[in-house]
């Protein structure tokens, strides 16, 4: 008897693979969902570490999406600015699609593009209602959210009238409280006082907040190993998971 060809069944299992391997990263079957939201702080008192910031930036997205090391991968990505030409001044954010499938070289082109360092103002408020409205909107109150503000985290409209202390008890943070059962807020890019100022003088209930100053930032690039193509670079990969990525517990403040 003629063995039979297993045509059907071989064609049908490459088209299962075929439609999996087609879906993006947070589409396929395993990745747990989740929501990442990168705030650029393109005002004038940001400039000395904007180019800094960008690429590292660049470098974080690429990794992300791609799942590189052991970052995740997260489900969807929204990038926008922390900035305005005049206090309360709402601002688009651009989703996962504008980013994937670029280089690191090409996503910090695209951000320098998107966003460019010419605002006046940087509103954090503004910026943190409008994640609100899109978490909500986009239906992803159930995913955890992960916030990084690109940031030297002085605020210019918020509490500009009050006193130097007093402008960090201005930021609000009420709008993302109960957004989703965890809830993280990372400044990157401050100085040690002024993180200390956020982490102290914003008040917070289920919110949690997690800070790396500006010297552990600059930092990054000496993770980069030389030579090197930038999918294998575990270095700055693990870097970025135990600096920035880290876990941070709820607490009662």
């Amino acid at each position: 008897m003629r063995a039979q060809w297993p045509g059907r069944a071989f064609v049908g299992a490459l088209s299962v693979v075929g439609l999996v391997a087609c879906r993006s990263p947070a589409e396929r079957p395993g990745v747990a969902r989740s929501t990442l939201v990168i705030g650029v702080d393109v005002s004038g008192s940001f400039r000395h570490d904007y180019d800094d910031a960008i690429d590292f930036a660049a470098h974080y997205l690429y990794g992300h999406l791609n799942g590189l090391g052991e970052l995740s991968i997260p489900s969807a990505v929204f990038v926008g600015s922390v900035g305005g030409e005049e206090p309360g001044e709402t601002k688009s954010f651009q989703p996962m699609h504008a980013f994937e499938g670029k280089s690191v070289p090409g996503i910090a082109e695209h951000l320098r593009q998107l966003f460019p360092a010419e605002d006046s103002f940087t509103d954090f408020n503004a910026f943190f209602d409008r994640v609100a409205t899109l978490v909500k909107r986009q239906g992803l109150t159930l995913a955890p959210l992960n916030i990084v503000v690109l940031s030297d985290g002085v605020p210019d409209a918020a509490g500009s009238a009050r006193g130097a202390e007093n402008r960090f008890a201005e930021i609000d943070l009420d709008p993302l409280e109960y957004l989703s059962r965890s809830v993280t807020v990372r400044l990157l890019y401050a100085s040690p006082t002024i993180s200390v100022d956020w982490e102290r003088r914003i008040e917070r209930s289920r919110v949690r907040m997690w800070t790396v100053d500006a010297p552990v930032m600059r930092g990054w690039r000496e993770q980069l190993s030389a030579g090197e193509d930038i999918d294998v670079q575990e270095r700055l990969w693990r870097w970025m998971l135990d600096n920035v990525d880290f876990r941070v517990r709820s607490r009662r403040l």
